[in-house]
């Protein structure tokens, strides 16, 4: 592609040469069968170094018993691990793909157990983690040395397994990083008491890993650039770290990032949704970069290939790692050596099915491409046969995806859709504080489809009597749903808007003060309390939940509470709406029934959720037409439900 003519360039990292500069850094799965590789991560690497990637580093690798952070991390601390790995590198190999795996302990930062029971947490001092709560208990000196000596053994047997390489993660406040840190190391024994021996714990790690892996292997280093928190890693001290590792020839490239999972802040960094800047670390690694004789690979929010090669052409990086991207779009690579930019399905940074999924425990995937982590089951499109009409009722996200798919398949497609345009409530969304990026879901999920051949017609309103005159062979149906209206006792001239009615017309929003009524804990509430602050109403958001946005993955809830607080939207918890009247908001407390009143007010807006648009649905199926619902026709969820659905539809028609 001429418009990224550095991104397809080689680049070596030591011992071995990335085919390109396109990187899938390390990130956690949720993939592992009993803390080994098995066949799901091994098909989800797998339909990414066909796509293309560069370099492929494996999540992260837990090197001593006591490095078990969650109940789902990789273990590589004995000779088990072996085979698990050796499968991932065999299938990576023919694809060209450099393959490295990361070498990690979290010391303080342990999320989880296996069984519930709290493990005793490691640290070099005993200072607590804020975002965990956990206290660990100072390291001594021998176990210093048994998880160096650890990290050197699970180096080796990456090795031994076929890999390419090791990273050792420094990053986001593990182990490592809490040496570092002189917030969290307080120490004054060797590995303390001022910058060298603070950083004594990691060139020992360096060393041990450098030793294990041997003369052919590449070794590198994950360290964030700072941590954004006052209790923190500076950044001066992150940067004095970097060049004294890269000076003394302990590493081959450095990967840096930003932000601690010590915190709720400094946590936002570990996977920045869409309210962070494009390629927002690219002038601080350029910093490093102009300070270290090592290639420097930089993340954050670099999502296109177009912004990867201006981070490269300006000599802030020798290579981008664009792990969501990849999750989004495996062929990115591809595509782009290709010629065809056009088709990338852009990430918009919801975060909703990739770390949401790894922090409610599931097999992470991605709403636009929910074949992700679904690899083994819909990895390769199964041509239809035989070939037939099929009718799409409904284009938004659910109706797209099933067109793409069956149209992709062969099948002839025509979607009726009854608005003036495609998208449904995603166009909603992205009208909201924060949430501009979502809309590009629907520009995706409409290009696919037209490119597989699916004809679309606009301000088409269809019943079952338009359904049998088509006569198409199936019809999948996904006319959505419409607002919820909880069954209040309203007095005088209470004046109740829906969510809907703001986002359309938040100018027409009469002057005020609002209450917006949250029943579903999602990003709507909090979504329309900002967009009526930013209107210049005083708001008032009134929650079922101890707090807003709980159902909302953890990094895209918290810089949703950054917008609230900014914005001085008052938040009332724990409350359920009761009636209201011409100026007064009439609440019980969840717990206690008891009454909360919300007075002087202008009027309220529902925000609590939706019913399905099924009537089309069931008169089809009493009639016997072949027919299928998806999306929110069939249950009122979210995007990542629709899209998921559409998939299924789409390949099973």
């Amino acid at each position: 592609m001429a418009e990224t003519p550095l991104l397809l360039t080689p680049l070596a990292l030591g011992p071995v040469t990335l085919p390109n500069r396109i990187v899938s850094s390390g990130h956690d799965t949720v993939m592992v069968d009993a803390g080994r590789v098995g066949d799901q991560l091994v098909a989800y690497h797998e339909a990414r170094a066909r796509g293309g990637a560069g370099m492929i580093v494996v999540q992260v690798g837990a090197v001593h018993p006591s490095a078990r952070y969650t109940s789902h991390v990789l273990l590589a601390d004995d000779d088990a691990c072996i085979p698990g790995y050796a499968r991932l590198a065999q299938a990576v190999r023919p694809h060209g793909t450099v393959l490295v795996g990361q070498l990690f302990h979290p010391g303080r930062e342990v999320a989880e157990s296996s069984d519930g029971a709290a493990p005793v947490a490691l640290a070099p001092s005993a200072v607590p983690t804020e975002r965990f709560r956990v206290m660990p208990r100072a390291l001594r000196t021998r176990e210093i040395d048994e998880i160096v000596a650890a990290y050197g053994a699970a180096a080796a047997r990456l090795i031994a397994a076929g890999l390419d390489g090791v990273e050792v993660v420094a990053s986001h406040g593990y182990l490592p990083a809490q040496f570092l840190n002189p917030h969290a190391n307080v120490r004054t024994d060797a590995y303390g008491d001022g910058p060298a021996g603070r950083q004594r714990f990691l060139a020992q790690v360096l060393a041990a890993a450098r030793a294990g892996a041997g003369p052919g292997a590449v070794v590198g280093l994950r360290l964030s650039l700072g941590e954004d928190d006052p209790g923190g890693l500076p950044e001066e001290d992150a940067l004095a770290a970097a060049r004294a590792i890269a000076d003394a020839g302990l590493v081959d490239y450095l990967s840096v990032t930003t932000g601690t999972s010590a915190t709720r802040r400094g946590a936002g960094h570990i996977v920045p949704d869409m309210t962070f800047p494009n390629a927002y670390l690219a002038s601080a690694a350029g910093r490093l970069r102009a300070a270290v004789p090592v290639p420097v690979l930089v993340a954050g929010r670099i999502n296109q290939p177009q912004e990867a090669e201006r981070v490269l052409a300006a000599g802030q990086a020798d290579a981008c790692v664009m792990t969501r991207a990849l999750i989004c779009d495996p062929e990115m690579p591809r595509k782009v050596r290709e010629g065809r930019g056009e088709e990338i399905r852009a990430c918009v940074a919801c975060n909703q099915a990739c770390i949401g999924h790894f922090h409610a425990g599931y097999p992470i995937s991605c709403i636009q491409h929910p074949e992700t982590g679904r690899e083994r089951r819909f990895g390769r499109l199964v041509p239809a046969s035989p070939a037939r009409r099929i009718l799409v009722v409904g284009a938004g996200p659910a109706g797209l995806k099933a067109a793409a798919i069956a149209a992709a398949r062969g099948h002839r497609v025509r979607v009726l859709e009854a608005a003036s345009a495609p998208g449904g409530q995603v166009r909603l969304a992205g009208r909201l504080p924060g949430r501009d990026e979502f809309a590009g879901v629907i520009d995706n999920l409409l290009r696919e489809a037209r490119r597989a051949g699916a004809a679309l017609e606009t301000g088409q309103r269809v019943d079952a009597e338009v359904v049998e005159r088509e006569g198409a062979d199936a019809v999948i149906v996904a006319t959505g749903a419409r607002p919820y209206r909880p069954d209040l006792e309203l007095r005088g001239d209470a004046r109740v808007l829906s969510a809907w009615d703001v986002v359309e017309s938040p100018d027409r929003v009469p002057a005020g003060a609002w209450a917006v009524i949250d029943t579903r804990g999602d990003w709507v509430g909090m979504g329309v309390a900002r967009l009526l602050a930013a209107h210049g109403h005083r708001v008032s958001l009134a929650t079922t939940g101890y707090a807003p946005g709980e159902t909302l993955p953890q990094y895209v809830r918290d810089q949703q509470m950054v917008g609230l607080v900014r914005a001085q939207v008052r938040v009332v918890p724990l409350v359920r709406a009761f009636g209201a009247d011409e100026d007064t908001l009439y609440l019980q407390h969840v717990l206690t029934d008891e009454p909360v009143l919300l007075e002087g007010l202008a009027g309220v807006v529902l925000a609590a959720g939706h019913e399905p648009v099924s009537d089309l649905l069931d008169d089809l199926l009493a009639r016997g037409v072949p027919a299928v619902g998806i999306g929110d026709c069939l249950a009122p969820r979210s995007v990542e439900e629709a899209v998921l659905d559409g998939l299924v539809a789409g390949s099973e028609i």
